[in-house]
């Protein structure tokens, strides 16, 4: 396990340089730059091919690669001249909201998606498995805005029962510890819901197909023929030879959900890196936006290394040595 986990290392190592290079290749050749947004209209043309020069100097392509990942290396992504802070200041300080938006909506829709895919199979063609499958067609399909738009509707704007944007209460900035992680979740139901439908019934899908094909195998009716109980056939045998596929769609979903949360946290004006990178790009903050794409590299590179590393957890046929 050792020698492997080193291997994949080495292998995403230069993957990921790769990966930086098309990213900068790509922004670094956009029209505009923020010095446009940030000019003093009223500035002489020589302050302004000044200012050009300091914040975006004409320096060639591989120069400017070059400089920049000679920084980034380092840890230093940049300047967001917008908030006047490095980018990774900009970035740690939003993150949070994210990351938390992020692991509330994976972890409920597991808890929901994996056992509906379970029951939906074991029933195949019952009335649970067609509307399990209906409610995971509709989950797949339902835009995010339209459905944060209905849940705002009915939930914050009707019933009153939950708030409408934010992350916190402004009124509890000095309330204890305990009291602000409450008001934090209670912020996020909305949000976690929103982005966690589509995850439910991805999967679901998931779950519902891998067993399928599991339960008909050879050993799972050997094991029902030595006359033990459904649910130790089922949780015990089929379950866990089940679980490759589905641990492969966790190892991308992590990262895809850090990504996918652009929409969740404009609409509920969450202030996470989804609504941040929106704000980049309307904006030309190129280094911010780069940086955020960098760190969603990582995400995605970090996730199929753990997904690969579980793969044996799950299954002991799998060996790495």
């Amino acid at each position: 396990m050792r020698n492997y986990t080193i291997r994949r290392i080495l292998q995403i190592i230069p993957v990921f340089l790769g990966i930086l290079f098309i990213l900068f290749f790509i922004i670094d050749k956009a029209p505009g730059s923020i010095t446009t947004n940030i000019m003093d209209p009223n500035m002489t043309p020589e302050l302004k091919a000044a200012l050009q020069e300091k914040l975006d100097p004409n320096l060639p392509f591989y120069t400017k690669f070059f400089n920049w990942i000679t920084e980034a290396l380092k840890g230093n992504f940049g300047y967001s001249y917008k908030h006047y802070r490095p980018v990774i200041d900009v970035i740690g300080e939003n993150i949070g909201c994210t990351f938390a938006l992020a692991l509330i909506a994976l972890i409920f829709s597991m808890l929901v998606g994996i056992p509906c895919g379970i029951i939906s199979a074991t029933k195949q063609y019952s009335a649970a498995d067609n509307i399990l499958t209906v409610f995971s067609l509709i989950g797949l399909a339902l835009p995010t805005f339209f459905f944060g738009l209905i849940l705002l509707k009915i939930f914050a704007a009707d019933l009153k029962w939950l708030p409408t944007f934010g992350i916190s209460d402004p009124m509890k900035a000095n309330a204890p510890l305990l009291v602000k992680i409450g008001d934090w979740a209670y912020h996020l139901i909305l949000p976690s819901l929103v982005l966690g439908l589509a995850e439910i019934a991805s999967f679901m899908r998931y779950t519902r197909s891998s067993m399928l094909e599991v339960i008909r195998s050879d050993y799972i009716r050997t094991a029902r023929a030595k006359g033990l109980s459904e649910k130790i056939v089922i949780y015990k045998h089929a379950f866990r030879n089940a679980m490759i596929p589905i641990v492969t769609l966790l190892g991308f979903r992590i990262p895809g959900l850090i990504s996918g949360a652009v929409m969740t946290e404009t609409i509920f004006s969450l202030p996470g890196v989804g609504k941040l990178s929106v704000e980049a790009a309307t904006t030309r903050n190129y280094p911010l936006l780069l940086g955020i794409n960098a760190m969603l590299t990582m995400a995605t590179l970090f996730g199929t290394l753990v997904a690969d590393l579980l793969y044996a957890a799950v299954d002991p046929r799998i060996k790495y040595d």
